[in-house]
């Protein structure tokens, strides 16, 4: 239980999807602090015991619950609501999936792979992978949002203007996030919690895993956002930055296949390297590589980098 919160929202109180018609679980003021017990994105299906033939018996509607949705008093349309990030509370336990038919190399990995990460959730030292490998921790919320204004239900997985699914590894604690409301109340929801996460998330998962966040929630009047935005409270990179990084690249008139080029041209040079499954270092390098644009002035050719961090086997 936080102690300095308002209120805590527990984990029985998630939706699945958005709808502004679905009821509030809680009315708060503007400035209140909320703890938020949020599942991991299996909704609790994949657990410690879990074995890969579990991986494609769960059911794709039923993944990246939410808890809320919270009324914020006085909210209206045209308004941002800040989302002030104040800390998490890690499970201790996550894990990273290969899922048929999801994720940037889906072509490429098409049948399904597990990893079960087992972390210290007090001291967040770096999480073992394999023999070699140490994945640094970085506890992060990777879905946050406001209802839309749209009516009916929609699905959680693309992130909206109105937040969602964003899967931005920066948001996390410290972070202030602004999301534009669309609806009375703003019906505000956060999930999908994550202990570490590459920018790109390329597999489609990451180090997946259950935690309690603490959150403020507070009005911007008349902002006008057309979407999120955010802002950090330091350096976003340096709990990676320790040795450097092996980068390569794709280059192409295309972002998506420069994109994917890249994360190629790493899991060669990963496998080679540690005599890794493909697919493992696939998995590895969702948790932990970081996708960029490094050039898209330069017509008709674009460049798309793939960071990977060297301290992850050094």
């Amino acid at each position: 239980m936080c102690r300095n919160c308002d209120y805590t929202i527990h984990r029985h109180r998630h939706h699945f999807g958005w709808d502004n018609s679905f009821a509030p679980v809680e009315r708060v003021a503007p400035g209140s602090t909320i703890e938020f017990e949020c599942l991991d994105s299996s909704g609790g299906q994949l657990t410690p015991e879990s074995t890969v033939n579990d991986v494609g018996s769960v059911p794709f509607e039923r993944i990246n619950p939410v808890t809320g949705p919270i009324f914020v008093e006085g909210a209206e349309p045209g308004d941002a609501l800040k989302v002030t990030i104040e800390s998490f509370k890690p499970s201790g336990f996550g894990w990273t999936a290969n899922i048929p038919g999801f994720g940037l190399l889906a072509e490429d990995f098409r049948d399904p792979a597990l990893t079960l990460w087992k972390y210290d959730a007090a001291t967040l030292e770096p999480a073992l992978f394999g023999e070699a490998g140490k994945v640094p921790l970085k506890p992060f919320a990777g879905t946050l949002g406001c209802a839309p204004g749209e009516p009916g239900h929609h699905s959680i997985v693309p992130p909206r203007r109105v937040g969602g699914n964003l899967d931005i590894r920066d948001l996390a604690a410290g972070t202030e996030l602004y999301l534009p409301v669309e609806v009375a109340g703003a019906l505000f929801s956060v999930g999908d919690t994550h202990a570490a996460q590459g920018d790109g998330e390329v597999c489609g998962t990451a180090i997946e895993s259950p935690m309690d966040v603490v959150l403020t929630l507070d009005l911007v009047k008349d902002a006008r956002l057309a979407m999120p935005r955010f802002t950090t409270p330091g350096p976003v990179t340096r709990h990676l930055d320790a040795k450097g990084y092996e980068v390569t690249t794709g280059v192409g008139s295309d972002l998506m296949e420069g994109a994917k080029t890249a994360v190629r041209q790493m899991i060669e040079l990963l496998s080679c390297r540690y005599q890794m499954d493909p697919v493992e270092a696939y998995m590895l390098v969702s948790t932990c590589g970081d996708l960029r644009i490094s050039e898209i002035v330069d017509a008709p050719n674009w460049v798309v980098s793939f960071y990977f961090p060297r301290c992850i086997f050094e």
